[in-house]
């Protein structure tokens, strides 16, 4: 489904991407997992065309999509959840899911869409009238998946879910992307809680300094030494 091959990104003169290769099939849940500022952002910004890569391919679908711009990129069927949530605190929760259906024109699908999500997410739904700046993180971050599944994607990009929210929140959400990947969706996520993220992935990609160091099935990274002793504070 999507294949990345060597890219390169650059921040000015700092060379934040190094050759960076990987591979989501369709159907799977992949996790890149790695220290803070290891590129794992930064790779999801690429392919969601918010970074530009310098040299290097990304294809998804078997159709190029390197340097497309990011809107193009929603269209062809990848939705990003990005780093922090990022929801539109003066905007309803509804009014924010609509924003994830920007590019939907069928209103009978949009509202599909939207029970869906509601499906997913209860407490989201019983805050659909509220502003979305009023809610807790843990719901923010089920308003911003929400609003990211609301154009139908096939690939979803998650960009650290579990970040600042509580550990009992963090079971639920991964519970839930379980769930989302069961109904149909391929997953791509970043995640720093490497436990967390192994345990729900096929297979994982471990990044350091913007280069995979190692990748395999999840299984054999969670038990893997270096692994363990490095991200699982063993």
């Amino acid at each position: 489904m999507l294949k990345v091959k060597n890219i390169n990104v650059f921040y000015g003169a700092i060379h934040a991407i190094h050759d960076l290769s990987l591979e989501v099939n369709d159907g799977e849940i992949v996790t890149l997992i790695g220290a803070n500022g290891a590129g794992k952002t930064s790779t999801l910004r690429a392919i969601s065309g918010l970074n530009i890569i310098k040299s290097g391919e990304i294809t998804y679908d078997n159709k190029i999509i390197s340097n497309l711009g990011a809107h193009k990129i929603v269209a062809q069927g990848i939705s990003q959840v990005p780093e922090g949530r990022r929801v539109f605190g003066d905007q309803t929760v509804e009014e924010n899911l609509l924003l994830g259906a920007y590019l939907v024109k069928n209103k009978a699908e949009i509202k599909e869409s939207m029970e869906k999500v509601f499906n997913w997410f209860p407490r989201v739904k019983e805050r659909r009238k509220q502003f979305a700046g009023t809610l807790s993180g843990g719901e923010q971050q089920m308003l911003a998946i929400g609003r990211a599944l609301m154009g139908n994607p096939k690939l979803l990009l998650l960009d650290e879910p579990s970040m600042g929210l509580a550990p009992i929140v963090v079971e639920e959400i991964f519970e839930i992307i379980k769930n989302i990947r069961k109904d149909g969706t391929t997953i791509l996520l970043v995640e720093q809680n490497a436990n967390a993220a192994l345990q729900i992935a096929d297979r994982g990609y471990v990044v350091e300094t913007g280069s995979v160091v190692l990748n395999g099935p999840a299984d054999k990274l969670l038990h893997d030494d270096s692994v363990r002793k490095a991200y699982l504070g063993e």
